[in-house]
């Protein structure tokens, strides 16, 4: 594996909003907008020209959509399409590992038990880790009420549709409602808009994005299992 000969490994976070990339042994996130034009190709386009002074053995993608068994089998909601098939091992030239955004940082956040993470930004990621097994969940797309989505209440657009302080209690409902229905031991809420809530629903923790960049090294240390993978409860940085 790569991480016994510590070799560096690429991270890049790919976001409705932005992509951040990160590379091992370096601090400072590196990130460039992303949005409805954003496609593969220029995404890897972008990240070869921020990341062209860093070298790098192996990538990790976090895709904001479906990944299964290494592969994107969805287009994403708020980026452009393309992405189902493409061949970022030959684009890169060098290994790459892709997993759903919410889970590759649900993999960084993990401290044991079983934990729901839930990432409140442009969208609303979500993933599940059950003693060490990483569930990448949808549930952001799933009717919640009024015909309308979870996402659609505390993702983005509900921030903007609702204001800060309905936002907030919708937040605390939904957390709440996955919370019991999944029977976690505690919840991890990330993305960039965690930080606008003013405490905390009970039973949750705040995450941090730096996580997803640990979710993406550590995705190298990890061991297969089933579709995911399967970690110690606690891992080397």
């Amino acid at each position: 594996m790569l991480s016994k000969s510590r070799e560096k490994i690429l991270v890049i976070d790919v976001g409705g909003t932005h992509i951040k990339i990160l590379v091992t042994g370096r601090k400072e996130v590196v990130k460039f907008a992303s949005g409805s034009t954003m496609n593969p190709a220029r995404m890897v386009e972008e990240v070869k020209k921020a990341a062209a002074k860093w070298a790098y053995a192996g990538i990790s993608i976090g895709y904001p959509g479906p990944v299964v068994h290494g592969k994107i089998v969805k287009e994403p909601f708020n980026l452009a399409c393309g992405w189902i098939g493409f061949d970022f091992e030959k684009a890169f030239g060098c290994r790459v590992k892709l997993m759903n955004d919410a889970a590759m940082q649900a993999l960084g956040s993990y401290e044991g038990g079983r934990m729901l993470f839930l990432g409140l930004g442009t969208g609303l990621g979500s993933a599940l880790v059950a003693e060490g097994v990483v569930e990448p969940m949808e549930l952001a797309h799933l009717p919640y009420k009024k015909g309308r989505t979870y996402e659609d209440y505390v993702g983005l657009r509900g921030l903007e549709r609702y204001g800060k302080k309905k936002w907030r209690n919708h937040v605390h409902e939904i957390v709440d409602v996955l919370k019991n229905a999944l029977q976690t031991d505690y919840v991890v809420l990330g993305g960039g808009n965690a930080k606008l809530l003013k405490q905390l629903p009970a039973g949750t923790r705040l995450g941090d994005n730096a996580n997803a960049f640990r979710g993406g090294f550590r995705l190298w240390q990890a061991v297969e299992t089933r579709a995911t993978r399967k970690l110690p409860t606690a891992l080397e940085d």
